[in-house]
């Protein structure tokens, strides 16, 4: 049996599985991200590859990793939310471990997990949109991945939105994810909060506004509290409006949303679409790309990365 590792390396947490080649995730570990300290994220994902090693006889590692990483799918070169600066990944992975290593984007790893196993797997050209710490992005266009001149394309969460925005990671004003990642959705929860018109998130963050977070949020949505699901209508709405401006560059069948603000379900994806059903140009004279919710979950990301080490 043909078994390949993939890690998926985020802002909050680092998910390594072993994948067999019909897409079956035998074994998974997770471990919080340091993601100030790149010797310790690497340390982090050799150590969970040896460690998966031990268990699997393993021909191939893929990493999606949180960043820019370049054509050669084995450097790092910068990422917003993790501390990834001109990082060779791939080599310190196959010096520590021997075995052969890709490094790959993790919105396109994700992607291509949704693409060849999940909420994408019928049609040929998809657009993947990760919404997490930040946002990401992954296109497959007629069975492709596209990975652009210098391995970056796709990086739609530096798109910008707002002109003379708010200040986000990568140093740029007004970028998509400012205003439509999980980041936004505790910002907009604060803000109201300390505006006085959440007084539920404030009481169950124990009355301190530091505590609101992504979690308590979409608990306090589910449960009904007006504030939380407003704070939810207002992300979606500005990932809805985002994802129709790409659509209209890309043309893909099928949006998959995913990441792990996506998993609050209907609570993001309701007023998404209908955002996105009210911004699209030529709406009801043109095919309309379906929204759906990603299949795989939080093993997107560690499902595509192992499906792209094995076909490297």
């Amino acid at each position: 049996m043909s078994l390949t590792v993939g890690v998926d390396v985020g802002g909050t947490k680092i998910l390594a599985g072993v994948l067999a080649e019909q897409g079956q995730v035998h074994e998974e570990l997770r471990v919080t991200s340091p993601a100030a300290d790149v010797a310790a994220i690497v340390a982090e994902i050799v150590g969970l590859v040896a460690e998966l090693a031990t268990r699997h006889r393993i021909e191939a590692v893929g990493v999606g990793a949180a960043g820019y990483v370049n054509r050669e799918r084995s450097t790092v070169m910068f990422a917003p939310n993790i501390a990834w600066r001109d990082v060779d990944l791939r080599a310190a992975i196959e010096s520590a471990t021997g075995i052969p290593t890709v490094i790959e984007n993790d919105a396109n790893a994700a992607a291509w997990g949704e693409f060849v196993h999940g909420a994408a797997a019928e049609v040929d050209s998809s657009l993947m949109v990760t919404v997490g710490t930040g946002i990401g992005g992954g296109i497959v266009l007629d069975g492709a991945l596209q990975r652009g001149a210098f391995g970056v394309a796709a990086e739609i969460g530096h798109l910008r939105v707002q002109p003379r925005g708010l200040l986000c990671g990568c140093g740029n004003l007004g970028c998509f994810e400012v205003y439509a990642s999980g980041t936004a959705l505790v910002r907009y929860a604060r803000e109201a909060a300390e505006a006085g018109v959440a007084p539920g998130l404030l009481e169950r963050a124990g009355g301190e506004i530091a505590a609101i977070n992504g979690p308590l949020v979409t608990e306090a949505a589910r449960a009904g509290d007006s504030a939380a699901i407003g704070v939810f209508a207002e992300v979606g709405q500005w990932l809805g409006e985002g994802i129709a401006s790409l659509v209209d560059v890309l043309d893909p069948a099928v949006v998959v949303i995913g990441g792990g603000v996506s998993e609050a379900g209907a609570l993001l994806f309701d007023p998404a679409r209908a955002a996105f059903r009210s911004q699209l140009s030529g709406r009801g004279h043109r095919p309309e790309a379906e929204l759906r919710l990603a299949t795989l979950g939080n093993r997107a990301g560690l499902i595509g990365a192992a499906d792209l080490a094995r076909h490297r």
